[in-house]
């Protein structure tokens, strides 16, 4: 085991690095799952840039609703970036070895761009309600200052609540392993090395947990509530059906989103040494979201069809005519 210990008393020692081991238990054959991985990850930067784009320039989409998905887009981005580039240069490089510092940062990016979909959700789920609740009042409720002021708290709420999280793993004595069985510095991988209690840790990731998360997901739950009593008051089958028709795409990604927090959350309490699965979803939790949720709106809106039609197809076929 390679590891790098400071000071002379060995109550003392302090490792100055980590060595990220990767999937438990599949060390000799996981640089294969480099591929699918990579795919994944370009796949997400380029439909998240092309939903950008197409919201920037088509004037039909400049709405609340298509700003939410902008903001959602860099965050996606955002948590892709902060993990792939390691794990595709240990696949590649075996690049095995971070930092003290750059594993704290990587824990403190994870914890806030996790944090931050999960606002966004909330202010999406909030956007549905007025548009469908209170249809003649969303033009002067969901205006461009409140979207402004929403991403602010939502950066600044996130942004601090965090910062505790590598702080207090960074006082944590780490005296003799430095292995870390996953492909990312996640705060309950690293700070599971501490030769001393880790317990302040644990408590106050839990507190931040249902403080962010669960909060967010209590507010979501209730908005869907009260749209669904809302709709089922309508006296038309086929206005209720197109009410609903708005949400289908952000139910399905709050629902992948916090199916796999909880999941990946109670497997490690369950089993607190590493194993794959969770290792495994933990992982895939950070690059199919941003993958997956441009291409599902894509698929269920309308109008954001129409938008990539309307710049891409009418561009390619004028560079074609052109030519």
């Amino acid at each position: 085991m390679s590891v790098s210990l400071k000071g002379s008393n060995c109550s003392k020692f302090q490792v100055s690095e980590f060595i990220l081991m990767g999937f438990p238990g599949i060390h000799s054959w996981q640089h294969w799952l480099s591929i699918p991985l990579a795919i994944l990850y370009l796949s997400a930067i380029g439909a998240n840039i092309l939903v950008l784009i197409t919201i920037c320039q088509d004037p039909a989409l400049q709405q609340p609703m298509y700003y939410f998905l902008s903001i959602l887009s860099v965050v996606d981005m955002g948590l892709a970036t902060t993990i792939m580039p390691k794990i595709l240069a240990i696949f590649w490089f075996d690049a095995k070895v971070i930092s003290l510092p750059e594993c704290f940062a990587q824990i403190y990016a994870i914890h806030c761009f996790v944090g931050m979909e999960s606002g966004i959700f909330l202010c999406m789920a909030f956007d549905r309600y007025v548009a469908i609740c209170h249809p003649l009042r969303y033009p002067s409720i969901v205006t461009n200052a409140l979207i402004l002021k929403a991403t602010v708290f939502m950066v600044l709420r996130n942004g601090l609540l965090v910062i505790p999280v590598p702080v207090l793993a960074a006082q944590r004595n780490y005296c003799s392993k430095n292995e870390i069985e996953h492909f990312l510095c996640s705060n309950h991988g690293v700070t599971s090395l501490a030769c001393d209690d880790r317990r302040p840790n644990s408590i106050f990731q839990l507190i931040l947990a249902w403080l962010i998360m669960g909060s967010d997901l209590g507010l979501i739950i209730l908005t869907y509530i009260l749209i669904l009593r809302s709709v089922l008051r309508l006296n038309s089958a086929e206005a209720a059906s197109k009410a609903l028709g708005t949400c289908s795409s952000h139910l399905i990604l709050i629902l992948f989103f916090y199916t796999i927090v909880v999941v990946t959350t109670v497997m490690h309490l369950a089993e607190p040494k590493a194993s794959l699965i969770p290792v495994l979803l933990n992982v895939l939790h950070s690059i199919i979201p941003p993958s997956l949720n441009p291409i599902v709106y894509a698929l269920r809106t309308k109008e954001l069809r129409e938008g990539f039609q309307r710049n891409f197809c009418w561009r390619l076929g004028k560079n074609t005519s052109l030519q």
